[in-house]
């Protein structure tokens, strides 16, 4: 299912006060008084789709202007699920967008009912709506856009060459930034090569152990303090087991205390379970006395003041701290800095090789882009011919009889991700002018004509759903005008085509006739756009040709119009 534009609300914009556009698929003609606001909805349209918002644009009196849009869209497509990745709702196959205008120049956008950057809309308008106004940026006039619909002209001759070709550029993409990487920071790999290698040597010579740092501080603290933790062993020792060398106890030592006190105990525990349980107690704690003294006095003999020894310890703790405090919080850290440097170190080391084998590649890869970019530049060639041809056939008929559109295509400086090919359509008004770029080569009403002229000839090469057309029937009447409509109504064959017109012989052709009627203050009300029946048609039809509703003259060349529209149609 494609995309269309099902209705369409205006508010407070230009001389409407409000609008309801109800919009059926195929042709759809609007026209009206003028000072009616007719263009204000192709505007309107324009505003929808992330045109350029213009608070003079905003009806004398009101706060903003609104326009809001219902689109019919395939749930499961590709605009359905671009509107969900935003956060957006399309419910039972409707999606919502609005975009407000306020009189101070600030502009809001909402798709989904989610509210999204004015951007947003431009970018999915690419793919639902072409907008050729009067003053509106016309989407082939963009660069891109043009070589792209000439792709699509040129058709399956050239999907294979130029998938081909965007795969080998992506990886000469790839290619290059790694050898710019490799070569541009050159100097700066050297620079951490060298100091890698500065940081290993140090490593290996220093030859840390995991857990050598802790180890080496507490005997850096033992032999600082070995008086002192000698002298404390043997006061501790006497003070369990008393000093055997001297000749008097001024004070009992514990082990003489505990068992002193068991034998007491020991003599009358045979009267009571309870204090014999306190004697083996006290037993107990008798051994345990014993047992530490006699490692207090191992520990006494083991403690010995080592000068040499502490300085060497010292020492290896200076070296250790210094490669502690550039490479990691402790020995087993710097051990694991140096396995990563090691392996960073190998792969810088590796650089010349690596840009070896990458210049080669990307030597390959040049070549082979060129052939593959020749190839695109000869199927492009020949399709813009094609197309410069088609293009001008359509001109002629379309009352531009001496105009010639050319497709010019140069080379660019560099590949790009399509090919060495810049498109640009050109047109010359007249066969003594040169080409020109459309914007300079052509006038306003002249550029909307040559723009039908281009949409019809890429009229399924170009797939956007949805033509908005203003005023493209400016400066031609009769047999001239009778075309333009032929040709909008084969538009409409495999699109929807919102025109804007003044004439009547293109409102003959359309599918679905809207008025934009004028009221006595010069506003447009709520029921100021009406859909009309085949008399209403007719009617208008008079209007515009003999400016009279009621002619009967007018009303017979109405319906012969209707008629030979239909017939044409056919």
């Amino acid at each position: 299912m494609r995309p269309r534009v099902e209705e369409v609300r205006i508010q407070g914009l230009g001389v409407i006060d409000e609008a309801v556009l109800a919009l059926s698929p195929g042709f759809t003609v609007v026209t009206g008084e003028t000072g009616a606001g007719k263009t204000m909805v192709v505007t309107g349209l324009g505003l929808l789709f992330g045109g350029r918002a213009d608070p003079a644009r905003v009806r004398p009196g009101a706060d903003k202007a609104t326009v809001e849009g219902t689109l019919v869209v395939d749930p499961r497509g590709r605009v359905a699920q671009q509107v969900e990745d935003l956060g957006g709702v399309v419910e039972d196959g409707e999606l919502i967008v609005s975009r407000t205008v306020s009189a101070e120049g600030r502009s809001r956008a909402w798709l989904g009912g989610r509210g999204v950057p004015v951007g947003t809309l431009t970018y999915l308008a690419e793919d639902l709506v072409a907008v050729h106004g009067q003053m509106d940026q016309q989407r082939l006039l963009q660069p891109g856009r043009q070589r792209a619909a000439l792709d699509r002209y040129a058709g399956d001759e050239l999907v294979k060459p130029l998938r081909a070709y965007e795969q080998a550029y992506k990886r000469h993409r790839e290619v290059a930034e790694q050898l710019a990487e490799l070569t541009t920071r050159a100097r700066e790999r050297s620079q951490e090569a060298d100091l890698l290698r500065f940081g290993l040597e140090e490593v290996e010579k220093a030859d840390p152990k995991p857990g050598e740092d802790a180890g080496l501080l507490e005997e850096e603290e033992r032999l600082s303090h070995a008086d002192a933790l000698r002298t404390a062993a043997e006061t501790a020792h006497t003070a369990l087991l008393g000093d055997p060398m001297s000749a008097e106890q001024a004070v009992q030592d514990a082990a003489s205390l505990v068992g002193q006190a068991r034998a007491a105990v020991d003599a009358v525990r045979d009267f009571d379970p309870a204090l014999a349980g306190l004697a083996d107690r006290l037993a107990e704690a008798g051994y345990l006395i014993s047992d530490i003294a006699t490692e207090l006095a191992g520990y006494a003999e083991s403690i010995e003041a080592d000068p040499a020894r502490l300085a060497a310890v010292q020492e290896r703790r200076a070296v250790l701290t210094h490669l502690v405090r550039k490479y990691g919080e402790d020995t087993a850290a710097v051990l694991g800095w140096a396995e990563q440097a090691a392996r960073r170190l190998a792969e810088l080391e590796g650089d010349d090789d690596r840009i070896g084998d990458l210049t080669r590649e990307q030597e390959e890869l040049t070549g082979r882009l060129t052939e593959l970019a020749a190839e695109l530049t000869r199927i492009r060639r020949a399709a813009a011919e094609r197309f410069g041809r088609a293009v001008t056939e359509e001109l002629t008929a379309l009352a531009m009889p001496h105009a010639r559109v050319v497709v010019e295509i140069g080379e660019a400086a560099d590949f790009g991700p399509q090919g060495v090919d810049e498109v640009e359509l050109r047109m010359s008004p007249h066969p003594a002018s040169p080409p020109l770029p459309l914007n300079k080569g052509a006038s306003g009403g002249e550029l909307s004509r040559v723009m039908l002229a281009i949409e019809v000839v890429f009229a399924g090469a170009d797939p956007v759903p949805t033509f908005v057309f203003d005023e493209v029937d400016a400066g031609v009447g009769g047999k001239a005008a009778v075309e333009i409509g032929r040709r909008l109504a084969h538009l409409a064959r495999t699109a929807q085509v919102i025109v804007v017109t003044h004439l009547p012989q293109v409102a003959a052709f359309a599918d679905q006739h809207l008025v934009v009627e004028k009221a006595d203050d010069g506003s447009v009300v709520r029921s100021g756009v009406v859909a009309l029946d085949r008399d209403g048609r007719i009617r208008e039809l008079s209007r515009m040709l003999a400016g009279l509703e009621d002619s009967e003259l007018g009303r017979a060349h109405a319906e012969e119009l209707l008629a030979a529209a239909a017939a044409a149609k056919e």
